[in-house]
């Protein structure tokens, strides 16, 4: 024996027994009895459960009934050998260890063992029972090892399903919540934009030629916007700013509003000219309204430099300010507050176009002429009376009163309860009124 081997019996002598060895069931299969016993004696010692057959057939009957996590057979024996039934086992319950005991003569069985019965290990006669005890202690933790092996890949399965329904669930919330989200930001946009229009309503009622003003300039600015292909965000801008761009006329006085630009005198033309910085002041407290207060404050420049209120020229005027100083001249100059008379929409026209590169910004003008060459389809609508009028339905343009003030924003969905309030106003003032809605809106309500 060489000095390795003793060292490892002597190992496998002195080893313990596995955690919990009486939880393991070892079948012991050999057709000699006293073989048999010496086997199931020396593992009985070590704390296993030892179970024994004399014959192949008897160790598949045991197998069937009981479960066994090791089994040790001899290689010789009568009708069934050992190979034969390791094969067997392998196929019927390849999770048993599977060792097997042969002489030295029996070297080419014990090659066809291993290679059709893939056992674990094979122990020489006449054997040693510190070889047995080490071949069947190893032969269990590795098959404790599998155990758990095959218990977290399950438990690894498990939980990677859990994240996938946790995941699919995730997504369907974050899916539903961001739904949610944009329905509340378009509901939001829609309540600032009414709200803005609102207010330029109040603005507006200082009276006389300013009714309705913002709004035509506002819309056409935006078309302007959307013609020169500036992003979302800035055309909105623009739009918003040409709601508000007279807020400054607030501070100023009625009979100073009262009188057209060219009637002035240079003091009443130095009042006005603060309007600009006025409508900016007025909204230096709303964070999310200072890109809209930066054209506000400049729609008066002129692309040469000589308007106000800070003289600056080309492009260090603001583009969205660029852009409502020709909405805002194209819809004075047709109101009469640019000129002794009020001008047709055509010579309106024609002076914007006279002020390109001088005035006004050629870009801009461009957009404008082009506008006027390929007008704007409007929205599809259909006009209704109040009897008609449905929850649901959606306002196609802005319904105004007969003074020009806002009442509903284009875009308003309809509920039972805003249907009351207008036929209670149209009652109340003895109105017939008649409402576009956009037709889709209507035959959602069919």
């Amino acid at each position: 024996m060489t000095s390795e081997l003793a060292i490892e019996r002597a190992a496998a002598s002195q080893m313990p027994a596995p955690q919990d060895a009486s939880q393991w069931t070892v079948l012991c299969v050999d057709d000699e009895p006293n073989i048999l016993s010496a086997i199931r004696r020396a593992l009985r010692g070590s704390g296993y459960r030892v179970l024994s057959a004399d014959s192949g057939q008897q160790a598949l009957e045991l197998l069937a009934a009981q479960t066994v996590h090791l089994i040790v057979s001899d290689m010789r024996m009568p009708m069934m050998d050992g190979a034969q039934l390791l094969e067997q086992v392998r196929e019927q319950w390849p999770a048993i260890t599977r060792i097997l005991m042969t002489g030295q003569s029996d070297v080419g069985s014990t090659m066809a063992a291993i290679n059709r019965g893939e056992i674990f290990r094979y122990i020489s006669k006449p054997w040693n029972e510190d070889d047995l005890l080490l071949a069947t202690r190893e032969g269990l933790e590795r098959q404790a090892l599998l155990n758990e092996k095959a218990r977290l890949e399950q438990a690894v399965a498990r939980h990677n399903d859990e994240l996938t329904r946790l995941n699919a669930s995730l997504e369907q919330q974050v899916s539903e919540r961001t739904a949610q989200l944009s329905g509340a930001n378009a509901k939001l946009s829609k309540n600032y934009l009414g709200s803005i229009k609102a207010f330029s309503n109040l603005i507006e009622l200082r009276g006389g030629s300013t009714a309705g003003h913002s709004r035509r300039v506002a819309e056409l600015a935006r078309r302007i916007a959307v013609q020169m292909k500036l992003p979302a965000a800035e055309a909105q801008a623009v739009f918003v700013a040409g709601l508000l761009h007279d807020i400054g006329h607030v501070g100023l006085a009625d009979t100073l509003l009262a009188c057209s630009v060219p009637r002035m005198t240079p003091e009443e033309k130095a009042q006005y000219e603060q309007h600009c910085a006025l409508g900016e002041q007025a909204l230096m407290a709303l964070e999310d309204m200072q890109p809209v207060a930066t054209i506000v404050r400049s729609h008066h420049e002129r692309h040469d430099g000589m308007g106000f209120p800070d003289g600056l020229n080309a492009d260090a005027i603001p583009i969205g300010a660029r852009i409502l100083a020709v909405a805002d001249t194209y819809d004075d100059l047709q109101s009469g507050r640019l000129a002794r008379a009020e001008l047709a929409a055509v010579d309106a026209s024609m002076l914007i176009r006279r002020g390109r590169g001088t005035q006004f910004d050629p870009s801009v003008v461009d957009a404008f002429v082009e506008l006027q060459r390929t007008r704007e389809a409007p929205p599809s609508f259909v006009e209704v009376s109040l009897e008609q009028l449905r929850p649901g339905m959606v306002l196609a343009r802005d319904l105004r009163s007969g003074e020009g003030m806002v009442l509903l924003a284009a875009e308003h969905v309809l509920s039972a309860d805003l249907i009351q309030r207008l036929t209670a106003y149209a009652d109340r003032h003895g109105l017939s009124l008649v409402i576009a809605v956009q037709i889709a809106s209507v035959a959602a309500q069919a």
